[in-house]
């Protein structure tokens, strides 16, 4: 399976994103799919993740300011991400597998693939 994340920038705090995460090389609508973000310094962070069932699962830290969605058609994953912080600039990196169970979807060593990243940049 590859992963290609895309739809990072630079952007003003309080502004919205989008990333996006399409798959390929393998049976989409079978995959737990994830978004991590790991900001210079820092370890790799859970942001989201959702299920084949759509079971949707938010870390902490942005709870509530972001939404991830999947369209199998399109085998693509979406982030939406409202209210952006400073302390959100990272690299934003989409994962997948199709053998997680629920206690292990915030690991990230969970997850089999991997895509390269989007660096997301908000400024004050």
């Amino acid at each position: 399976v590859q992963l290609q994340a895309s739809g990072g920038g630079m952007v003003q705090a309080g502004t919205s994103l989008t990333l996006s995460c399409v798959a390929s090389g393998g049976t989409f609508r079978s995959y737990v799919v994830a978004w991590f973000r790991q900001a210079p310094g820092k370890e790799r962070e859970f942001v989201a993740a959702i299920r084949q069932s759509r079971h949707t699962y938010y870390g902490s830290s942005v709870k509530g300011r972001v939404t991830i969605s999947r369209d199998n058609a399109k085998n693509t994953v979406y982030l939406q991400m409202n209210s952006l912080k400073p302390e959100d600039t990272a690299v934003y990196y989409c994962a997948a597998s199709d053998r997680i169970i629920s206690s292990s979807t915030y690991d990230p060593e969970a997850y089999l693939y991997w895509g390269q990243g989007t660096q997301v940049t908000v400024s004050s």
